[in-house]
């Protein structure tokens, strides 16, 4: 199977990150979409520790269950910290040789894809899927089996904003799931 890995630390899973997932599934070739919480992201700024896994995991789940051939993968959680992509996607070959994964990430992450441990790696062994987002422009030339989802609808959301919304007491009508929103209020999350 063709199964596109979307990483991240869904803390939590937006409205964004549903439509990234729901529009690799139906639109570009995949025979799946693996949404694969990280539990540490060696690249991000932001030092307060995420949700535990468990409940982004579930929160992802809430997602698939809502989108055709999107799953959910604990499979990085095992992993050694930090969490890089090379070794993800290795050990992923490795352990189902039968499946061809792709690389999904976000255009954002594209034009810092120099600072990642094995980058040329990752282009020469895995396909490459750019999310494009608005504000991170990709131009030029790309690398073969690296490819650019340029007819992708864009939603410029964040995680980040949604944290913050959530302990200010928002209205988050459309910025997440309803199941989502009340898994969130349920467990206590982000207050």
């Amino acid at each position: 199977m063709e199964i596109g890995i979307f990483s991240g630390s869904f803390d939590p899973i937006h409205t964004g990150h549903a439509i990234v997932a729901n529009y690799l599934a139906q639109y570009c070739g995949l025979d799946e979409v693996w949404l694969m919480p990280s539990p540490l992201n060696p690249l991000k700024q932001d030092t307060r520790p995420p949700a535990d896994s468990r409940h982004r995991l579930e929160m992802c789940r809430i997602i698939a269950d809502k989108c055709r051939g999107v799953r959910v993968s604990d499979f990085e959680m095992s992993l050694p910290l930090p969490s890089y992509s090379w070794r993800t996607l290795t050990m992923l070959r490795d352990a189902m040789p039968e499946h061809r994964f792709h690389l999904v990430i976000g255009s954002d992450n594209w034009l810092e894809f120099d600072r990642w441990k094995n980058h040329r790696d990752i282009i020469r062994n895995f396909p490459v899927m750019i999310y494009p987002r608005p504000g991170h422009e990709v131009t030029g030339t790309l690398p073969e089996g690296v490819t650019l989802l340029r007819d992708a609808p864009q939603a410029v959301m964040s995680s980040t904003f949604i944290r913050s919304a959530i302990a200010e007491g928002k209205n988050l009508s459309f910025f997440l799931d309803d199941a989502v929103a009340g898994y969130i209020k349920t467990h206590g999350l982000y207050e």
